[in-house]
């Protein structure tokens, strides 16, 4: 990149940034009402159904990715259920008064936020981070996928039109110009207070060097077990649900599936009795040629139905049954073995376990490959094996007896935030291990005043340990 390029993005940015700050300027100075009017506003201009239905049929026509009615659905769920968790949570002013502590708490804007989204969720996921920069007050530039980027156009249009109803300034949130380019991303992330990243690992590992503070989110490779508890035929409705869902576009998705010996073949039947196949040795091996032809995941199965990757990887007797899911077994983890990794379409691994302790230890394997710190699923009626792994596997989430993809980022039946950014914590190198919500998104000030002392004796602090082993 010749230096007047650099000069013209760096310019680019600026005027941006510019105008976002002068936008939030204006937004600092709301109170909560006229916050949760922009908040509203934003949230409509995606769950409306014609511009729903638009915007879902945008993304899949301009990135070939998922399918538009699963689109349309998580459009919908994801931003309304967002709009739920919002109603009523304070983000303006005195947020929080603890007079035993003598504490007050006062949110704040962190200012113009970088909004890095994936082509997977082209609209979903900006308008879930929009808004939440909304609560806050702040002004918001989305830096898309080059792929999503005519998607994510068109619904900062339709949040700007229902801006103008409301006579909020439009420069609240902008859109990087078209072509995005990795020069300007990385620019607009050195320029703004908050980089908030969801989407490839390099735009993640890129927003936490960048020198602004971020929120970035890990790899996904989601793992479920069914135990010998668990009602078989729910277990496999649900796997079929997460799995299938936007043509398993989702980073909580499940990507593996444990199976203990003793339900094995009743778990793959029932899987196959809604439209799973599995494939034998040499269907496996040409799958894998089309998958991952170079050793990294092609974008030819990239969100395309099991019938299109079948297809595509000359499997024309599998493809005309139109299958739901493709099923491949495997005992082996890491780069020699990709099955073992995310495989973002309808093809699931199939692993074996003797016993539930044994299929904990295989998630512990797939997980030391790819997708630690992201989430693991459990079918079973023994809810002490939830509580186990939570306590032994590198997971920031135990989702049980659930629809994995949809739980994940929270839904009505579940106490998650709804969110389609997901912290993975230290094991997945992230900086938080919470579904991303409007909190990441504030300053907190904190005014301390005098309350009485409350200053501890040493045998209060350390009477257990002198008894155990003396005060030497």
């Amino acid at each position: 990149m010749s230096s007047a390029v650099s000069e013209d993005v760096v310019a680019t940015v600026e005027q941006l940034i510019a105008r976002a700050r002068a936008a939030q300027r204006v937004a600092e100075g709301y109170d909560q009402a006229r916050v949760d009017e922009l908040v509203a506003a934003a949230g409509w201009a995606i769950i409306e159904p014609a511009r729903n239905r638009e915007l879902a049929e945008l993304a899949v026509a301009d990135t070939g990715i998922g399918n538009v009615e699963d689109k349309v659905r998580k459009n919908y769920r994801k931003t309304f259920g967002l709009l739920r968790d919002l109603q009523g949570a304070k983000s303006v002013g005195v947020i929080r008064e603890d007079p035993v502590k003598g504490l007050t708490e006062i949110a704040r804007p962190v200012g113009v936020v970088c909004a890095i989204t994936p082509s997977t969720n082209p609209a979903a996921t900006p308008a879930n981070k929009i808004i939440n920069a909304l609560k806050g007050r702040n002004a918001v530039i989305v830096a898309p996928s080059p792929k999503g980027w005519a998607t994510s156009q068109r619904l900062i249009e339709f949040i700007h039109g229902q801006f103008d109803r409301i006579g909020a300034p439009r420069d609240l949130v902008q859109l990087l110009p078209s072509p995005v380019s990795k020069a300007a991303t990385l620019e607009l992330m050195r320029q703004s207070d908050l980089v908030v990243a969801t989407g490839s690992q390099a735009n993640v590992r890129a927003a936490y060097t960048c020198g602004t503070p971020a929120f970035g989110v890990g790899a996904g490779n989601v793992a479920g077990i069914i135990d010998e508890t668990a009602d078989i035929q729910l277990a496999a409705d649900r796997v079929l649900r997460s799995k299938t869902f936007d043509n398993a576009t989702s980073c909580s998705s499940e990507n593996s599936l444990v199976l203990i010996e003793a339900i094995r073949d009743r778990a793959i039947a029932a899987l196959c009795q809604r439209g799973a196949v599995l494939l034998n040795t040499e269907q496996k091996a040409r799958l894998q040629a089309l998958m991952w032809p170079q050793g990294k995941l092609s974008p030819a199965v990239t969100g395309q139905s099991a019938q299109v990757v079948a297809e595509r990887a000359g499997l024309s007797e599998i493809a005309q049954r139109a299958p739901t899911m493709l099923l491949v077994e495997e005992d082996g983890f890491g780069p020699a073995h990709p099955f073992s990794g995310e495989k973002l379409c309808p093809v699931l691994t199939l692993y074996r376990a003797r016993d539930f302790n044994d299929a904990a230890a295989v998630v512990q394997k797939i997980y030391a490959y790819q997708g630690a710190g992201h989430s693991v699923g459990l079918h079973s009626t023994k809810p002490e094996r939830a509580l186990q792994l939570g306590l032994t596997l590198p997971v920031s989430r135990v989702i049980v007896d659930q629809a994995h993809c949809i739980a994940t980022g929270g839904s009505f039946d579940n106490g998650l935030p709804f969110s389609l950014s997901m912290g993975c914590g230290t094991w997945g190198k992230n900086n938080f291990s919470d579904n991303m919500n409007y909190r990441h998104y504030l300053n907190i000030t904190r005014i301390s005043r005098p309350i009485a002392e409350n200053m501890p004796t040493e045998q209060a602090i350390f009477g257990d340990y002198f008894e155990k082993y003396g005060q030497a």
